[in-house]
């Protein structure tokens, strides 16, 4: 009989009061009893509607069955059937909004916790024996894969699943792309991310870092070296600022320079090279994910920290837990406000944020509420740190390199139904298709294009 509770079991995690002085892994992850627990909680459904919300298409129900049978690497390898990265994508895949949105447990009440309980079995076969994967026999073709983020990382993945003989090139020192440079150590340490990539090393992926298209080499460059075909995982690395007055004052960063340095970087040590400054009053202006990393970053360098969002709670972007964790660490939110004004003294520093108060309107073409400013409303924010998390675009050094590949207004790379760009043979997904978004939505993509990147070259023999 299955676990008819209404609510999914903890998930154990860091007191607030003490994680926020620590860089370490906020939420700690289930023991094999609760995992046992929680998976008796689904219902093993015949229509399996949760896998509709998988841009992966993971075999939920049966991995979760496995797993409350206590066939953990059974599970495993149900699971890397089709996901590539699982450690990481039951940390940080927005589930609430894809598989267990569409679980039949959360019409009355909580849904499985499905990224919970992968997140279980991809660090259970990782702190134990398992057999090592077999290397796949290869195919005698190259494919070349441009980024080592969770799109490209899928699609060398699956092509080397395949035979094919993969190099990924990587422009950063260390591979991972968005999984080490965005994403903060207490959401997602770097050691999973390096043990996920050393899994598809064993599958024969090799990956060159410190590699720029556009100054190391071409796209031209690559089919000359014999590849068959390319896949462009770049991301999307371009900040966004306000157009307002004060934004070039000093201490004021974008989230993706701010993110850098703090995870790749490890700025907030003693004797990092590329250092921060250690606010006492730090603003972040947005409210996505990406914002709630920069604050509950900053927060950790000891500022007292305030998220400035111009709509109110309930349409915060950002994933209902990371917003409540953000809450748990004592983080301000000043919501239905908007800077209009950044702040600095006679050296330029920064020295506050001049916001405006926002009111709801009429609903717009998007089908929310407009908001607009409230004439003088204006209020000050002390602060001398500005962090602005506001989306970003991809790089224009791709497209100003290889001219002949079409891109729309925003700078995003165009594709057809099969991933491939408007060159023949080159294929882009992730970030630097569709702007800024989630892990898992860049790994479909990823694994799409290998499957189109196979079946163009078989049928080419």
């Amino acid at each position: 009989m299955p676990d008819m509770s209404m609510t999914k079991y903890p998930m154990p995690s860091q007191d607030p009061d003490v994680r926020v002085t620590n860089f370490g892994e906020v939420a700690l992850g289930y023991d094999e009893e609760t995992a046992v627990k929680e998976a008796q909680r689904c219902l093993q459904c015949k229509n399996h509607p949760c896998m509709n919300g998988c841009p992966v298409n993971v075999h939920i129900p049966d991995f979760i069955r496995a797993l409350r049978d206590g066939h953990f690497l059974e599970a495993y390898g149900i699971i890397t059937g089709t996901n590539a990265l699982p450690a990481i994508c039951g940390r940080v895949c927005p589930q609430e909004n894809q598989c267990e949105k569409l679980c039949v447990r959360g019409i009355k009440g909580e849904p499985v916790g499905i990224g919970r309980l992968e997140r279980f079995i991809a660090d259970y076969y990782s702190s134990h024996e398992h057999p090592e994967p077999e290397k796949p026999l290869p195919n005698g073709h190259k494919a070349a894969v441009i980024g080592s983020g969770p799109s490209g990382l899928t699609c060398a993945g699956e092509l080397a699943k395949k035979g094919y003989d993969v190099t990924v090139y990587e422009a950063l020192h260390i591979p991972g792309g968005v999984l080490v440079y965005g994403i903060p150590e207490f959401r997602l340490p770097k050691d999973i991310v390096a043990k996920e990539i050393s899994g598809l090393e064993a599958l024969g992926v090799k990956i060159e870092t410190n590699a720029v298209l556009g100054r190391s080499f071409t796209v031209d460059d690559l089919f000359d070296d014999g590849y068959e075909a390319v896949f462009i995982g770049s991301g999307a690395g371009l900040p966004k600022f306000m157009n307002i007055p004060g934004v070039n004052s000093n201490e004021v960063y974008s989230a993706n320079e701010f993110l850098t340095r703090i995870n790749l970087m490890k700025a907030y040590t003693e004797d990092a090279d590329t250092p921060v400054q250690h606010p006492k009053k730090a603003v972040v202006v947005g409210g996505g994910n990406v914002a709630m990393d920069a604050a509950r970053s900053v927060k950790r360098l000891g500022a007292d920290t305030t998220i400035v969002y111009r709509r109110g709670v309930e349409e915060l972007p950002a994933r209902k837990e990371e917003v409540g964790h953000a809450m748990e660490e004592h983080i301000n939110f000043m919501l239905l406000s908007n800077p209009v004004e950044i702040l600095h003294d006679d050296k330029n520093n920064v020295s506050g944020v001049r916001c405006i108060k926002m009111e709801y309107g009429d609903v717009d073409a998007s089908g929310r509420k407009s908001v607009h400013e409230i004439e003088g409303s204006e209020f000050d924010v002390e602060a001398d740190c500005v962090i602005m998390a506001l989306g970003t675009s991809p790089n224009p050094l791709i497209k100003n390199d290889t001219p002949a590949l079409k891109t729309n207004r925003k700078g995003c790379i165009e594709v057809n139904e099969d991933e491939m760009t408007s060159i023949d043979g080159v294929y882009a997904g992730g970030d630097a298709v569709t702007g800024a978004a989630t892990v898992i939505l860049a790994m479909g993509s990823g694994r799409k294009a290998a499957a189109a990147i196979d079946e163009a070259i078989m049928n080419r023999k």
